[in-house]
């Protein structure tokens, strides 16, 4: 009877045992694969983080020599400063991308990003304008000593932190644990060295960077709108006039209240008291910014002319005037189409509405009109052009094929309104939009659009 039992079990339990120890050498080599992909991620990790570091470092020394190079020239020598300035604008970039590679979380380092964006900004708006005619001013000029004297003692302060690192062996992926770790290194060596860079930088002299780097780092905010303050009354009746619906099914509250950010949404309710569309105002002068209707859209039905008709009724019937569609864009069952202001034969384009239309039956579902808000002026100033069509038409690649034309204002690089003659068309298998200075001739922009981004192409004179 035991041989028998023992001779049934044995196999059993040699079969068990030979499958444990397999079980556990293979879960012996998985957790050796997972450390070791896990020690080669960290060292790949680490390895990146001493490149930018060290890339980062480089790249302030050449940026204070490269001002520097600016400063010593003579005030006449234009073509030196461009040239300087070019080189500013290439190292602040690739600064840029390297301090972002950097595992900023935990390190404090948002006066020097400022810093730098509005070095390269200012750098570039300066080197491509015409120096010739518009030379550095005193004050440009002062504002490069002072950031050539500046970005010496944060070269200086760069190389301390990395001398320290150097020294103590520090390893850039600890600096990520080094705040939230209960164990391991706690030096913060690293992180200390890139407080006081940046301690140093928010305590340099405000510069004054003149008015178009001003505008680009401008925040748009309801402070610049100069509007009385409405009410929350005031805004149920703006909703009501938008929707045509009554008083009870309006609700408003307001958005953050005391900031410069403050507005007010109105939440429309249906017979239910289910909200079935919200509109965003600003709370100076009321204006709506935005409106978004919740209704489900089924398959597409319309066609894009359609979509166009209805988007263009809408605006009409809600007050918006003289607005042109310049832009088309279709998702699945969804029409997003952009207008522009319209002043004579003049394309307003800071003056834009984007309209989102459901292509079930073209009705509007969404409306986004923040730009038109901040941006709409009755009383703007329209230049006449200096260069008729015929000379801007001759500024264009001769393969060119055009399909449209039209006067139009838009921000230039320097966000400065400028009149220019806009021609679209396809080159090189792909559709543009270059824009001609009506002034100057220069091409002031080029944009490649899709075709079904034109809904006036086939218009040659749009």
């Amino acid at each position: 009877m035991y041989k028998r039992l023992s001779s049934v079990l044995f196999p059993i339990v040699a079969l068990l045992m030979i499958g444990a120890f397999v079980w556990g050498y293979r879960e012996s080599q998985m957790r050796k694969e997972v450390s070791l992909q896990a020690k080669s991620m960290s060292i790949k990790t680490e390895n990146q983080y001493q490149r930018a570091f060290h890339d980062l470092s480089f790249h302030m020394d050449q940026l204070h020599s490269q001002l520097g190079n600016a400063v010593a020239v003579h005030n006449t020598s234009h073509a030196m400063h461009r040239k300087c300035l070019m080189n500013v604008w290439r190292i602040t970039s690739e600064a840029q991308s390297e301090v972002n590679q950097l595992p900023l979380n935990v390190m404090p380092f948002n006066h020097a990003k400022d810093l730098l964006s509005h070095l390269s900004t200012f750098s570039y708006q300066t080197a491509v304008r015409d120096l010739d005619h518009e030379p550095l001013t005193k004050k440009e000029l002062s504002n490069l000593k002072t950031l050539y004297n500046n970005s010496r003692e944060i070269s200086k302060s760069m190389h301390e932190v990395r001398a320290k690192a150097l020294s103590k062996n520090l390893r850039w992926t600890d600096v990520e644990q080094a705040p939230g770790a209960q164990t391991g290194p706690k030096d913060n060596t690293i992180i200390d060295g890139f407080k006081t860079v940046d301690k140093k930088v928010e305590g340099y002299k405000e510069l004054d960077w003149g008015p178009s780097v001003a505008t680009i780092y401008a925040k748009r905010s309801v402070k610049n709108l100069n509007l009385p303050v409405v009410s929350a009354e005031q805004i149920k009746r703006n909703a009501v006039e938008f929707t045509g619906k009554p008083e009870s099914q309006i609700r408003v509250h307001e958005n953050g209240k005391g900031t410069e950010w403050a507005s007010y949404t109105a939440t429309l309710l249906n017979n239910k008291q289910k909200p079935v569309a919200t509109m965003d105002f600003t709370k100076k002068g009321g204006k709506l910014i935005s409106y978004h209707d919740m209704r489900e859209v089924g398959p597409k039905k319309v066609t894009r002319n359609e979509a166009i008709r209805h988007a263009s009724d809408f605006l009409a019937h809600k007050g918006y005037k003289g607005m042109k569609p310049v832009a088309y864009d279709e998702r699945t069952n969804l029409a997003a189409i952009t207008y522009a202001s319209v002043q004579g034969d003049v394309i307003i384009y800071p003056e834009k509405i984007t309209v989102r239309s459901g292509l079930d039956n073209g009705t509007v579902t969404g409306l986004q009109a923040s730009d038109y808000v901040h941006e709409h002026n009755p009383l703007r100033h329209i230049p006449k052009a200096k260069l008729d069509l015929k000379a801007a038409r001759a500024k264009l690649n001769p393969e060119f094929h055009e399909t449209y034309h039209r006067k139009a204002l838009i921000k230039n690089e320097l966000s400065k309104e400028v009149l220019c003659y806009e021609f679209g068309g396809k080159i090189n298998g792909s559709v543009y939009r270059i824009y001609i200075n009506a002034d100057t001739g220069m091409e002031e922009t080029i944009e490649q659009v899709k075709d079904s981004d034109e809904p006036q192409a086939k218009a040659k004179n749009a």
